[in-house]
């Protein structure tokens, strides 16, 4: 889904013979449907069955977005307990627990195939992934790459009067330390924090996060 929204293509085997009660009986089967609906249309063919597929066009590669996030949104959301206290521990500064949450989120949730892409859209996967999570709690006004100080933090929280700076960071070599302390020296370069106070907020916590794969570590700026 990701590199199809992307631009990019999918190699899959297609039935067209399938309908919509075919697809509860295999994942496999939904892309099948799709194609035949013309949800997806073939660039090309790899073998008799087998077809390379992509989006038609921008309103349907809008519509799958669409659909991505509400389904994520239905799946946090019946689990609202743990969603809530991941919110609040960032409110609290309780790094030990968002790690411990967020690496439990990555076990739970991601293949490794995942982020099987350049630097830039891994770093993307888990910055939409964080977003999507805290978004779900619905509680402050939330932003993504918004203006801040001297550059666009990649996700702030701005409560009455609590901000969260959040910056993260794909460790590609898998050192996760080093690359929290890329993040955090960032948010101390672009002046992340001060671009929140200036807006009004009293205190400011910020964050640098770190993943590789299935790992994430955190740190806060001190």
């Amino acid at each position: 889904m990701e590199s199809l929204v992307n631009g990019g293509t999918v190699h899959k085997d297609i039935h067209e013979e399938l309908t919509y009660r075919d697809i509860n009986d295999s994942t496999e089967n939904v892309w099948s449907v799709l194609y035949s609906t013309g949800y997806l249309t073939r660039t090309g063919r790899k073998n008799e069955d087998g077809m390379e597929l992509k989006l038609p066009n921008k309103e349907i590669c809008s519509l799958f977005v669409a659909l991505i996030e509400k389904w994520f949104k239905d799946t946090t959301s019946k689990d609202k307990a743990r969603i809530g206290k991941f919110f609040d521990s960032f409110v609290a500064g309780e790094t030990d627990v968002i790690e411990e949450m967020m690496n439990e989120y990555l076990w739970e949730s991601i293949s490794i195939r995942d982020t099987a892409v350049v630097k830039q859209r891994k770093e993307s996967f888990y910055h939409g992934m964080l977003l999507g999570l805290l978004k779900s709690r619905g509680t402050g006004v939330i932003r993504s790459n918004a203006e801040s100080g001297e550059g666009f933090s990649d996700i702030t929280i701005q409560m009455m009067n609590t901000g969260i700076v959040i910056e993260v960071k794909y460790a590609e070599d898998g050192k996760l330390e080093k690359a929290c302390a890329e993040a955090i020296a960032q948010i101390k370069e672009k002046h992340y924090e001060e671009g929140m106070k200036d807006s009004g907020v009293k205190e400011v916590i910020a964050y640098g996060m770190a993943f590789y794969k299935k790992r994430c570590m955190v740190k806060l700026v001190d």
